[in-house]
């Protein structure tokens, strides 16, 4: 409950946000009272004497410098970009991998010639699953579904095709635009680079323009999907004013099946999950639903252990996979923490910046240690939070790390339960399904939060200006049931 003093300094914190939030209102009301008293006491002569004494050169001054400052403002300042809609990948039923299916698979690749894998790894992995947080109807690509898998390029460029063109469909379906008209593409995928690219994969099924800008990104983790749209903004700036980006999101699971049996190298099995979204971008206002606020980029990876802490590389057998570092969660700490400290103070409050400022001041100037450190209250600037829904533990040491309530991380554990870790794509499923639950609103503030190899942390901040008018999309055949209840540990 806390102590009393507590108590009333938690009441007193709306007067005091308000107060300080509003205060160039709070100051200017008396201002304004005091001059409209002063001049009613000097009277009307007075006032015009003053006038009167104005040369006519100051008045010319003061009418054009304002003028011209703001011409010049609105010539340098970045142009507005704007989400006009998104889709994503809707998984197909045939490729569900509920746990005893994923399990037994498991257990028959141990039998396949070339494979590591033993019994002991697949109880570890059963282990694993149990306290994963995902539910049971998570999907895996159809290459996965044989013995043993199917790894090869033919398997994994089958994937690309199903997924990213499966979410364009639905997106040019949504807007009604035409391939033609779309002048930028941006595509990332971190562990799939074929030749021709997937810039080039998307250009020739739709028939785009010779003169489209494009740009695949690769080995950028599971925040690139914030990088690309980073990009897709930048290249919007420089583009014809109402140009189009289109922004394409996945990991591609197929030749990333580990067969080996290192346990730091077995998690992304059990965590990785087909996934995909598209998304349109543009700098006019017509039909967009979001404005994109921020994006705010942080990497830590000139540090050894933050470099290596997601490491694709080969086992002491040769059998390739992703190794995670048991300091990963560490690292993703102190990557928050630096991403925390260059959002914070573009997007929090003035109350919220105050409070940490003497929090600073306390502690590190006059040196008392007495004062904890003031966390902000993200609350205050953000309506909605898709934090990349990488695993429980990710979900759970945000939610501590800001102090968020269940309901601000329910997105984050529902999309890892129904669709599992979808790589860069994920915080678009988290933001369908707000959407889907009809609890956004215009003006509502979301906050996107992506990790990813590097290590990388990367936000970006949106505004709602149209929120979506039905659930359809990728949870249209399940939001009736979420959210559900996830046990620490399940039993099968």
């Amino acid at each position: 409950m806390g102590s009393p003093a507590a108590r009333q300094l938690k009441q007193l914190k709306p007067l005091y946000q308000h107060v300080v939030n509003n205060f160039v209102a709070v100051l200017a009301a008396p201002l304004a009272v005091a001059a409209a008293v002063s001049a009613a006491r000097a009277g009307p002569g007075a006032l015009l004497a003053g006038l009167q004494a104005l040369r006519a050169a100051h008045v010319l001054l003061a009418a054009l410098v304002p003028a011209a400052a703001a011409a010049l403002y609105l010539m340098l300042r970045p142009r507005p970009v704007y989400l006009v809609d998104y889709a994503c990948f809707r998984t197909r039923p045939n490729c569900r991998v509920p746990f005893a299916t994923f399990l037994e698979h498991a257990k028959l690749v141990t039998f396949v010639e070339g494979a590591s894998i033993d019994e002991r790894s697949v109880r570890f992995m059963t282990r694993l699953l149990e306290r994963s947080g995902l539910g049971e109807e998570t999907c895996l690509p159809p290459a996965h579904h044989y013995i043993p898998p199917y790894r090869n390029m033919e398997a994994s460029r089958a994937e690309v095709e199903l997924v990213i063109f499966s979410a364009i469909d639905d997106l040019l379906a949504k807007t009604g635009i035409s391939p033609g008209a779309i002048d930028i593409l941006v595509v990332n995928c971190s562990l799939f680079a074929p030749v021709p690219s997937f810039t080039d994969m998307i250009i020739r099924r739709y028939g785009m323009r010779e003169d489209i800008r494009n740009v695949h990104l690769s080995g950028m983790g599971c925040s690139a999907g914030l990088i690309s749209v980073g990009l897709a903004r930048n290249f919007l700036q420089v583009a014809p004013r109402g140009a189009h980006a289109l922004v394409v999101s996945t990991e591609t699971i197929t030749p990333n099946y580990y067969v080996g049996k290192e346990r730091a190298m077995l998690l992304p099995n059990c965590l990785f999950r087909m996934g995909g979204a598209a998304v349109l971008l543009s700098t006019s206002r017509a039909r967009a639903r979001f404005r994109l606020a921020r994006v705010v980029r942080t990497l830590t990876g000139a540090g050894d252990s933050a470099y290596r802490c997601v490491f694709q590389e080969e086992d002491g057998e040769g059998h390739r996979g992703i190794n995670l570092s048991k300091d990963l969660m560490t690292i993703a700490g102190d990557a928050l923490k630096a991403n925390i400290t260059a959002i914070g103070p573009l997007v929090l409050p003035a109350s919220e910046q105050l409070l940490f400022a003497v929090s600073f001041i306390a502690r590190r100037v006059l040196n008392n240690r007495r004062v904890k450190p003031y966390l902000p209250d993200f609350r205050t600037a953000f309506e909605h939070f898709c934090i990349h829904a990488g695993g429980r533990a990710v979900i759970d040491e945000l939610q501590r790390s800001l102090g968020l309530s269940d309901q601000d991380v329910e997105a984050s554990r529902m999309a890892l339960h129904r669709f599992g870790n979808t790589s860069s794509s994920s915080v678009w499923y988290e933001l369908a399904y707000i959407e889907a639950k009809g609890r956004m609103r215009k003006g509502d503030r979301v906050w996107m939060i992506g990790f990813g190899s590097g290590f990388k942390c990367n936000s970006a901040a949106w505004e709602c200006i149209a929120p979506a008018r039905s659930a359809e999309g990728p949870w249209e055949d399940s939001i009736c049931r979420y959210p559900v209840d996830i046990p620490e540990v399940l039993k099968h």
